[in-house]
């Protein structure tokens, strides 16, 4: 009895300590300033990102996805995250332009290229726009505008003019008519570049009907949204609403509410539209001010799943909304734009931490720990994801740029 007394607060001493120690690493990170922490993150983040470069160099048109129960998952171009690696070295480059980076961004780019034919799905702008569209940006490569253009026409194939969308799946015809996911508001930024690049302005007016109708029919009068509306083919109206990756169908999934504040964003941007930047504030309302939503603004993979706090929580929507955030505060004055650089200091602070972000040469050579790519399915449940580092990267870049 005593042995197990003595043990007991052996084990209860061991555990402040650890709390302490937790404790002060915690407050010690809040301590160092904000564009410290974002140039080592970057820093750490090249590291990484080199080792994962060098070991698919020699296995030809393989590109990293995950790294599941101690093991490589890789795809071909066909996977819809196959431009994101591209696209974190495109980062990397333009922080720190060093021949490597330039050559390991041309190589996997180089791997994506035969998507600018894809038709069969609206995932052509993640492909191409976040490696080809970044190279462009970084190089000015003419023979990227060739790649880009081409894939634009092959995604406007999918638009329908009696629906007035983008076709998101082809798949469970049975069930959905047309179906269309809040995730392909984020492809419009290659259509809106191809207008701008070709004079085309067909490939604009798809984008702003697609965005219009996408407020019409997802959004929530919370500014919640659904995660897939399928439509109609004859009379362009909703016929089913549900979240597919999400906890139930009126739920809200982390990553879902992640893009609709990402897509609005930029299509303010993009179209100075003032409709736009009232939606991604309203979203940004409901993300950063929902009661689920924990201190250090890493959400739970969905806010309305019932097991919180005892459920995973997804990096890749956290790194997303920072990577928003960062933007739309550019675009708001006052309260408004400290409120969101707050949320992203916080949310940088804890995804640079060791808690989120994994040692040099560990999580299969992937930058950020714990995201949730399809809990419902249990696909990639608390795993390393290729499009959380690279949104983490886009959010850092952001930030590094600002004045």
């Amino acid at each position: 009895m005593l042995l197990e007394m003595m043990n007991g607060k052996v084990a209860v001493a061991i555990m402040l300590m650890a709390s302490i120690v937790l404790g002060n690493h915690t407050n010690a990170q809040k301590q160092i300033p904000f564009k410290v922490i974002v140039n080592k993150a970057l820093i750490a983040a090249e590291k990484q990102s080199l080792l994962m470069a060098k070991k698919y160099e020699e296995q030809e048109g393989r590109l990293p996805r995950t790294f599941e129960k101690d093991k490589d998952v890789s795809s071909d171009s066909r996977w819809w995250c196959s431009g994101f690696f591209p696209g974190v070295l495109w980062y990397l480059y333009e922080n720190n332009r060093n021949a490597e980076l330039l050559k390991y961004a041309k190589l996997y780019t180089a791997r994506v290229e035969r998507e600018k034919y894809t038709t069969d799905n609206h995932d052509v702008g993640f492909m191409l726009y976040c490696s080809f569209g970044n190279g462009l940006r970084l190089t000015g490569d003419p023979s990227y505008n060739e790649v880009l253009l081409t894939g634009a026409k092959s995604l406007a194939t999918r638009y329908k003019p009696e629906v007035g969308l983008i076709r998101s799946w082809d798949h469970n015809k049975k069930l959905w008519q047309y179906p269309v996911i809040i995730d392909n508001i984020m492809n419009l930024e290659l259509l809106l570049w191809a207008s701008r690049y070709s004079g085309d302005p067909v490939f604009k007016r798809i984008s702003i009907s697609h965005a219009d109708k996408t407020i019409q029919h997802h959004f929530r009068p919370n500014s919640s949204s659904y995660h897939l509306v399928s439509y109609d083919t004859l009379s362009g109206q909703p016929h089913l609403k549900q979240t597919h990756q999400g906890a139930a169908n009126e739920s809200a999934w982390s990553r879902g509410q992640a893009w609709g504040l990402y897509g609005y964003t930029y299509l303010y941007r993009e179209t100075k539209e003032q409709r736009y930047l009232e939606q991604a504030k309203k979203i940004a309302t409901f993300i950063i001010d929902h009661p689920r939503m924990p201190k250090d603004y890493i959400p739970y993979w969905d806010f309305d799943a019932p097991q919180i706090p005892n459920t995973p929580r997804d990096a890749s929507a956290a790194a997303l909304i920072a990577a928003a955030l960062t933007e739309l505060s550019d675009y708001v004055g006052g309260a408004e734009s400290k409120k969101y650089r707050m949320v992203v200091e916080t949310q940088i602070r804890t995804l640079a931490s060791p808690e989120y972000t994994a040692a040099v040469g560990e999580n299969g050579d992937f930058i950020l720990k714990h995201s949730t790519g399809a809990y419902p399915m249990q696909s990639e449940v608390d795993v390393p994801l290729t499009y959380a580092d690279y949104y983490y990267l886009e959010a850092l870049t952001r930030l590094k740029n600002k004045k």
